[in-house]
This record gives structure tokens, C-alpha cells and sequence, in this order.
């Protein structure tokens, strides 16, 4: 596995920050960020965001916050992760 480093919080205080990272080989996006409060995470799993879909949040994913601030990271990250996508088509 190979994690493509795209950005950290701009206002870090040198410890746990939120962080974006391309994962080469799927093409993945790799976030840590905040995990979300109980109240956010309340509204998330409760509320029917596709009609018929199951609400609540599985046990094994994370609802986590980043803050608006990292917009432009994320979407480096996402054109970082389009482009290593469209590679990956290109070679199958």
C-alpha cells in the first residue's frame, strides 16, 4: 500500500490533525479528521439520506469532521485520486 501525502490542516498545531492522503494503488481517499460529536453523529444515523436505505451508522465506519478550511486540499485530493483512477483504467 502506498499512501500519496496531499495536505494537513493549514491552522495544525503540530499534533493530531485532520489529514488527506491518496491511496496510489485504488485511488482511495484517506482522511483522519475529528471524530464527530455525539450530536452529529446522532443526526447522521438516524436520518433517511437515500430513500430506502438503511439508517444508522455500521460499526465498523466513523463519522469524522474537516474543517472548511481544507477544501483545496480535498480537492487536490480528489483530482490526485481521479487521475491515479483513470491510470489504473487505462492499464487493465
Amino acid at each position: 500500500m502506498t499512501l500519496r501525502f496531499v495536505g494537513i490542516d493549514p491552522n495544525t498545531g503540530g499534533e493530531g490533525s485532520p489529514t488527506v492522503w491518496v491511496e496510489e494503488e485504488s485511488a482511495d481517499l484517506v482522511l483522519q479528521g475529528e471524530e464527530a460529536d455525539e450530536l452529529l453523529k446522532a443526526l447522521v444515523g438516524s436520518t433517511e439520506w437515500v430513500a430506502g436505505h438503511k439508517t444508522g451508522i455500521p460499526a465498523h465506519e466513523r463519522v469524522i469532521r474537516i474543517p472548511a478550511r481544507m477544501v483545496p486540499i480535498l480537492r487536490e485530493a480528489c483530482n490526485a485520486a481521479e487521475r491515479a483512477s483513470a491510470q489504473h483504467r487505462d492499464v487493465r
